[in-house]
């Protein structure tokens, strides 16, 4: 059993403004997949600078696309009362599902202004993602929140002001497989020529069975609970399409790249 560390949430206070350890890692994520970006635009003749832009593109994406898919996918019913709860972003509130909306329309506009076909960004992007993601989920610890279910595993947690049951650190389970794993996976994946299509399939594949899984463990959100057969979550039904949109992909870009 592990003690939770009870890490500050703020990194840095100056007089009135604090900088939460949660923008750090946004921060870390955007500027990791900035760099490798470059790196993989050498390997394939795109232009350094376009990465800036596809970045910028990328951010705007993911927070507009996650504030708003999270009010839309799990805070509907308040979203229906007040509408201008979309915009109370200090209240907190990100899905990744919303963002990976946003993200796929964001890049299909940075598509169009540099004359790359959808997918052929996608499959660029894709292997960028998974830095975001685990250093997201290492945000999620350090606020303490999304929490697992009691478990007596040696790695369960005793978390200040969840009683004394020791619970699955849940947000850790999922850097380590949406982050280090799926990096891993999706770096040496794309590291020799693939169909197009191809990187993106497993990306949707990948994420989607981590997050299925990792939600048996994870303790669903209080407002919703379970949604069926007292297990099924929000974030199962919306990782299911992924799963099978990601294996539709990776046929059709085998049967073509055959």
């Amino acid at each position: 059993m592990l003690a939770y560390p009870n890490i500050d949430p703020v990194a840095l206070a100056l007089g009135h403004v604090k900088i939460h350890w949660y923008g750090v890692m946004y921060l870390i994520g955007f500027v990791g997949a900035w760099l490798l970006g470059r790196i993989r635009a050498k390997k394939i003749g795109w232009a350094v600078e376009q990465i800036d832009d596809l970045i910028f593109y990328a951010a705007m994406g993911v927070v507009l696309g996650g504030r708003i898919g999270y009010v839309l996918f799990y805070n509907f019913p308040a979203f229906a009362d007040n509408p201008l709860i979309l915009f109370k972003i200090w209240q907190g509130g990100m899905s990744f599902h919303g963002g990976l909306i946003g993200v796929g329309l964001s890049m299909l506009l940075f598509g169009r202004k540099y004359k790359h076909r959808f997918f052929e960004v996608i499959d660029f992007v894709v292997p960028l993602v998974p830095i975001g993601l685990g250093a997201g989920r290492v945000g999620n610890f350090i606020n303490g929140e999304l929490w697992g279910k009691p478990t007596d595993f040696s790695l369960g947690m005793l978390v200040p002001g969840l009683g004394n049951i020791p619970r699955h650190p849940s947000q850790l389970y999922e850097a380590a497989l949406e982050g280090v794993v799926l990096f891993l996976l999706l770096w040496v994946y794309t590291s020799k020529p693939k169909p197009m299509m191809a990187a993106t399939g497993l990306f949707l594949m990948g994420y989607g069975a981590f997050r299925f899984l990792v939600e048996f463990v994870r303790l669903p959100d209080a407002h919703l609970g379970y949604l069926a057969f007292n297990w099924l979550t929000m974030g199962q039904i919306l990782s299911t399409p992924m799963i099978l949109l990601g294996g539709f992909l990776m046929i059709k870009a085998y049967q073509k790249g055959s």
